[in-house]
C-alpha cells in the first residue's frame, strides 16, 4: 500500500473541513478524543488542549454535546472519566459530557461514536496534525464531519509536535488499512447517552 496512498486519502477527505473554533461551523456533538492521562489521571497536556478546545466549543454554541472516548482497558487507567471532570471543572455542564470508555483508538471512537451513540454529524476535536486522519474516519465510519484542529502545545512542546507530526504518515497506513478491512472496534448494545444529552439541551 506504501504511504503515498493513504496520506492522499487522508488529504482529500479531510480537504476544506479542519477549522479553529472561530470558523467551525455548528454540529449537534463534538467528538473528543483521549491522549493520555498521568497515573494520578490527570489529562496529560495534548488531551487538556483537546479539552479546552472542546469547551470553547460548547460555550461558543458551536456544539451541543460533548463525547469523550478514550482507553478504560483497566481500572486504574480511565481516560473519559478523567476527560469529563477536566470539563465539568472548566464549567462545562455534566449532562452535556457523554462518555465512551472503549475509545482505543481513533477508528474506534469514530465507529463507536456512530454505531453505539448514533452519532450521524460531528466536529471531532484533535491535534491539528491529527485530525485531517479523525476526520478521514469519522467519515468512513458514516458521519457528517468537520474537525477543530488544536495548535496551542506546539510552541510548548516543539519536539514532541515534530514527532507527532512524522507518527501520522505511519498512522495514516494503519487507518487506511482499518478502513478497508472493516476492522471493527468493540461494540455492544447501542447507548442512549448522545441521543437524551441532545434532548434535554
Amino acid at each position: 500500500m506504501g504511504v503515498l496512498g493513504p496520506w492522499l486519502w487522508v488529504s482529500v477527505a479531510s480537504a476544506g473541513r479542519v477549522h479553529s473554533v472561530a470558523d467551525a461551523p455548528t454540529a449537534p456533538v463534538a467528538l473528543v478524543l483521549g491522549a493520555g492521562i498521568d497515573p494520578g489521571g490527570t489529562p496529560s497536556p495534548y488531551l487538556k488542549a483537546r479539552l479546552d478546545t472542546a469547551a470553547q466549543l460548547y460555550e461558543t454554541g458551536k456544539v451541543r454535546v460533548l463525547l469523550v472516548s478514550g482507553d478504560n482497558r483497566t481500572h486504574s487507567y480511565d481516560e473519559p472519566t478523567a476527560m469529563r471532570d477536566y470539563l465539568v471543572e472548566a464549567g462545562v455542564p455534566t449532562e452535556a459530557v457523554v462518555l465512551d470508555f472503549a475509545g482505543r483508538d481513533t477508528h474506534d471512537s469514530c465507529q463507536r461514536a456512530h454505531r453505539i451513540f448514533g452519532v450521524d454529524e460531528v466536529t471531532v476535536v484533535s491535534q491539528q496534525y491529527h485530525v485531517g486522519r479523525a476526520v478521514a474516519l469519522c467519515r468512513a465510519a458514516g458521519m457528517t464531519t468537520e474537525g477543530v484542529g488544536d495548535v496551542t502545545v506546539r510552541d510548548r512542546f516543539p519536539r514532541d509536535w515534530q514527532v507527532g507530526w512524522a507518527r501520522e504518515k505511519v498512522a495514516n497506513v494503519k487507518a487506511a488499512v482499518d478502513v478497508l478491512s472493516h476492522r471493527n472496534p468493540v461494540l455492544g448494545d447501542p447507548e442512549p447517552g448522545v441521543r437524551n444529552a441532545l434532548a434535554r439541551s
